[in-house]
């Protein structure tokens, strides 16, 4: 994995979806534009993966987004 080449992948990707959509939108339709973008150039995108916490000892699945 090079770890440049995925930065400037995603670099790239956020300039592209953000010139062609322009200011003023929520971020979800960003986000959701690019993952499909960054899809598209062929990486692996996964939105908003729960990552839960422990409390107390239990792992609670309200954690992390």
């Amino acid at each position: 994995m090079d770890i440049e080449a995925i930065g400037k992948d995603i670099v790239d990707a956020a300039i592209k979806v953000h010139r062609a959509l322009g200011p003023g939108l929520l971020e979800s339709a960003y986000q959701h534009c690019l993952a499909y973008e960054l899809r598209r150039r062929g990486r692996r995108v996964e939105c908003e993966v729960l990552q839960p916490i422990l409390y107390d000892g239990q792992q609670i699945d309200a954690g992390y987004r």
